[in-house]
């Protein structure tokens, strides 16, 4: 705070004036202002007290004024303070006193002793020394924030008035602007934070668990993500739709120098056209319809870090040319402004679509094709790469179960013959598809899980199979006798494929989904024996 000496309120001289205002007005939060509001009018001359209210609202709308900032001393008792802020004058009703009085009208207020309605303790005004009161409105753009007001033991004049409303004009521009930084600085932590939780939940989302590498072709496939994620150069991931691309995309990420910056992902395909600019670029508030606030483009986001763009077949051709240049010279302008912004970004991108075939057809640039597929890389199917099938199975089983908060379970003989005799069309994310859903609906009875793929995952979940049976047309009926035959054959196959074993993960009734009691019954019941092992 700036050095002030005490002088006569009447006798203030502008540069005293300024130098107070200057000194308001330089506090960068709302506190800091009402404090320097206070001690400095707390050392003007003959100022007993001095005290600022500011305008608030509870939570049925209703207005009051709450004192913010005190400063004073007592005659009768030297040490006596009046700095506090939580006594009887902590919240004041509008129209209520003086103080309510100019909040509510918007005016001054002088009295001076011995005036009607002068103060609503006259003893303690008078074991003071008392003499005026004076009360300003806080007024900025014309709405009144609250009340600067103080008491002074030396009778003051109107023109003591008129340099009150110059400081409180003053300190009303300066409570605005405090607020301002105040608000700002709060929806900038709010945008870090929001930045910070959407760059977590996409490297969550992209690191559903390990790239699975069982077979020798997805071996391949992690050498060749080992070697290119040192450099910088741009990778394209190719692949089949529910490969794991995204998986991919995350590994090159995390082996690669940039593994401390963000993963910043950005699904091409659901970006509307009119808005692509914006999306990847970011736009200045007013640039178009509805931009109410500044927004930072997924480039800017990624900076110092890896931009994942899935399905980046899927970019419209008019918009190709504005990333090529940003691939080219990694400077973009925002929607709306005329600067440039210069980003260290190393892209990722994606597709199931054959890009050559598209270049062909003129459906995308021949030069962002070469731009992006610097180091291509083919994700193989499922059906190419089965030796991955079970440990990814059993990943998903393990991580499913642990997010859905179910019962841990393990898969059997019979699912895990299921799952490898499967072509899985809709690749990993079918299996994790066919895993979750078999967790969610399986029985508390019995050990692993019936699973249903192809077509009939779709399919209502039908009741455990008495046995197996060859499928009927919908117009055939079997004897009591055949059904019999059927399944008395279904127990035996279940057997003779488990040596004879009937109880135990390995054994025939998990094989057939059955308890190893309701299977010896049948047996019992149909006339089945063992095979003789040999």
């Amino acid at each position: 705070m700036l050095e002030r000496t005490p002088r006569t309120i009447g006798a203030v001289q502008l540069d005293a004036l300024q130098s107070l205002a200057l000194s308001v007005a330089a506090a960068r939060s709302p506190d800091s202002v009402l404090r320097e509001m206070v001690q400095g009018l707390g050392m003007w001359d003959g100022v007993a007290l001095a005290r600022v209210w500011l305008l608030q609202h509870r939570e049925d709308g209703s207005p009051f004024l709450e004192l913010k900032a005190s400063i004073g001393a007592s005659r009768v008792d030297p040490n006596k303070r009046w700095n506090r802020t939580d006594g009887a004058h902590r919240e004041i009703p509008l129209s209520f006193g003086k103080v309510g009085q100019v909040a509510a009208t918007n005016r001054a207020l002088l009295l001076q002793r011995g005036s009607p309605n002068w103060i609503l303790q006259p003893d303690w005004a008078d074991s003071e020394g008392i003499e005026s009161f004076a009360g300003q409105p806080l007024c900025f753009k014309g709405q009144v924030l609250g009340v600067v007001a103080f008491f002074s033991r030396r009778r003051l004049e109107k023109t003591d008035l008129d340099w009150l409303r110059v400081f409180a004009d003053h300190a009303a521009v300066a409570i605005a602007n405090a607020r301002a930084f105040e608000e700002i600085a709060r929806l900038k932590e709010n945008a870090e934070r929001e930045r910070d939780y959407l760059r977590e939940a996409v490297r969550s989302a992209l690191k559903q668990g390990e790239v699975i590498a069982e077979s020798a072709i997805m071996r391949g496939v992690l050498a060749q993500v080992q070697a290119v994620a040192q450099s910088d150069s741009s990778v394209l991931i190719l692949g089949e739709s529910g490969v794991g691309k995204e998986l991919i995309a995350a590994a090159v990420h995390d082996m690669s120098p940039r593994h401390d910056g963000p993963l910043v992902k950005v699904n091409c395909a659901s970006v509307p056209r009119e808005l692509f600019e914006s999306e990847f670029f970011g736009h200045v508030r007013g640039a178009f319809s509805g931009a109410s606030r500044d927004r930072q483009g997924r480039f800017l986001l990624a900076d110092g870090g890896s931009l994942f763009l899935d399905e980046v077949g899927e970019i419209p051709l008019e918009h190709q040319s504005k990333l090529l240049r940003v691939l080219q010279e990694r400077t973009f302008e925002p929607v709306g402004d005329d600067r440039t912004r210069r980003v260290d970004v190393r892209v990722i991108a994606a597709t199931n679509r054959p890009l050559e075939v598209e270049v062909e057809s003129g459906r995308f640039r021949r030069d962002l094709f070469y731009r992006l597929s610097v180091v291509p890389i083919v994700v193989p199917p499922l059906r190419e790469r089965r030796a991955d099938i079970l440990p990814m199975a059993r990943q998903f089983l393990a991580a499913t179960a642990a997010r859905l908060h179910l019962p841990a379970r393990a898969l059997s003989v019979a699912d895990e013959a299921r799952l490898e005799s499967y072509d899985f069309p809709g690749n990993v994310r079918e299996l994790q598809n066919v895993i979750e859903r078999a967790l969610v609906l399986a029985s508390h009875e019995g050990s692993g899980l019936r699973l249903q793929l192809g077509k009939h995952s779709l399919l209502p979940m039908p009741p455990p199979p008495v046995a197996a049976v060859s499928e009927l047309a919908p117009s055939e009926v079997l004897s009591d006798e055949h059904f019999q035959a059927l399944e008395r054959q279904n127990i035996a196959n279940a057997l003779n494929r488990c040596a004879g074993r009937i109880a135990g993960e390995r054994g025939a009734a998990a094989l057939l989904g059955l308890s190893p009691s309701t299977l010896s019954y049948r047996m019992k019941q149909l006339g089945v024996t063992r095979p003789i092992k040999r």
